[in-house]
């Protein structure tokens, strides 16, 4: 799994021209599924996402979780994530992402414990597979990549 994290002001998700989830202060994850990623993997990075200590303290130092400043998460499945962009060739390849139904499940799972971890109304999704236009401001900007 890979998860881009931004440290956000606010973002959004808008489906069909229909605001789909805003969030204000908090985190945006785009959240990629590879084939064979599996539960502990989603668990982990849940678990890690609510704790990553990226916000300021008082003192100005990232010291903060999402979870300490009581911000919200928006979370967004991105399948390009897992691209293969080859050493030859323009073209990425997504021969890496899971199988839709099994990244879904994935992508789910790793929702509901980020609701378990922070509440369920500080969670936020897109829809999977859909066609999604993503709006945000990058608060920093503060932008890490986690993998497992």
């Amino acid at each position: 799994m890979i998860a881009v994290i931004q440290r956000v002001s606010e973002a959004s998700v808008t489906i069909d021209n229909i605001l789909y989830g805003k969030i204000s202060k908090g985190l945006l994850v785009l959240l990629g599924v590879k084939s064979g990623d599996n539960e502990e993997q989603a668990k982990y990075l849940s678990k890690k996402i609510a704790d990553l200590r990226i916000f300021s303290d008082e003192q100005g130092k990232m010291n903060l979780s999402v979870k300490a400043i009581q911000g919200e998460i928006l979370v967004i499945s991105q399948f390009t994530l897992c691209a293969d962009n080859g050493k030859s060739g323009n073209r990425p390849s997504f021969v890496l992402a899971e199988k839709p139904e099994r990244a879904n499940e994935l992508y789910e799972l790793m929702v509901t414990e980020l609701k378990i971890l922070l509440g369920k109304e500080k969670i936020k999704t897109g829809v999977f597979a859909a066609d999604m236009k993503v709006g945000l401001v990058n608060d920093g900007p503060v932008t890490i990549i986690l993998e497992r």
